[in-house]
């Protein structure tokens, strides 16, 4: 049965794979975003965006991490869900991160429960996909603990997910009945961090030091092997295949 279904976000790295994966599997898939006129905190051109689909995939992520992240969330959400029940939408569909719950020292992982929390309470039927950290951040995270000849990451356990592999599994759960509950996913292997910058750095050729500290960046404020789930339906892409 074709499908409508409003993919807000629906024009970034993960977004702009769904729209294009439901829309190959025969959905009408309508990516919104910004950039298409759609302000989830001000509530401007979300009711047109959501009007007609049955369902409503939400990839929004707040514009910072830090403590500024509750309240973004906290609009998005109660825009998006108002709007998502006055068009009659039955199903609502957010992305989370494995272990989000169990990082109480981060600003972001509590405002991304606060999230999910919203969506529990409120009126449409829902289903939460939490995904392993995503491969394509790794650039990132070794940027920020980074000087001139070494790089400072902890041996904070990862199980790294390709982005296509993420968004295979968001548009799987989108056409499915809602799970009033939660999806992990993740990718096949689990990593300590700094080792996986150890082989992020050899494959590009990056002669720089990684230097084990526990304290390192944001996965520093990580206790214990709280972010990895083998028990998750496992994504196939392997991090070496990603790399080259």
């Amino acid at each position: 049965m074709r499908m409508k279904i409003a993919v807000i976000g629906g024009t970034g790295l993960i977004g702009s794979q769904v729209v294009k994966d439901l829309n190959a599997a025969g959905h009408q898939a309508v990516p919104h975003s910004r950039s298409t006129g759609v302000d989830v905190v001000g509530g401007g051109g979300v009711d047109d965006a959501v009007e007609g689909a049955e369902v409503v995939v939400n990839l929004t992520n707040s514009p910072t991490f830090d403590d500024a992240s509750p309240a973004f969330f906290r609009a998005s959400m109660d825009t998006l869900l108002a709007a998502a029940r006055r068009a009659g939408t039955g199903h609502f569909v957010i992305l989370s991160i494995v272990g989000v719950d169990r990082v109480p020292a981060l600003d972001y992982y509590r405002a991304k429960v606060l999230q999910e929390e919203i969506l529990r309470d409120g009126p449409v039927p829902y289903s939460i996909v939490r995904a392993t950290q995503f491969m394509e951040f790794m650039e990132a995270v070794l940027s920020w603990t980074a000087s001139d000849d070494s790089v400072r990451l902890p041996a904070t356990p990862i199980q790294p997910i390709a982005a296509k592999d993420v968004a295979a599994a968001v548009a799987d759960v989108a056409v499915g009945a809602p799970l009033n509950g939660i999806r992990n996913i993740g990718g096949p292997e689990v990593f300590p961090l700094d080792e996986l910058g150890r082989l992020t750095l050899a494959h590009k050729g990056d002669a720089r030091t990684v230097v084990t500290d526990p304290g390192a960046g944001m996965f520093g404020a990580v206790e214990g092997d709280v972010l990895t789930d083998l028990d998750a339906h496992l994504a196939p892409t392997r991090y070496a295949d990603w790399l080259s």
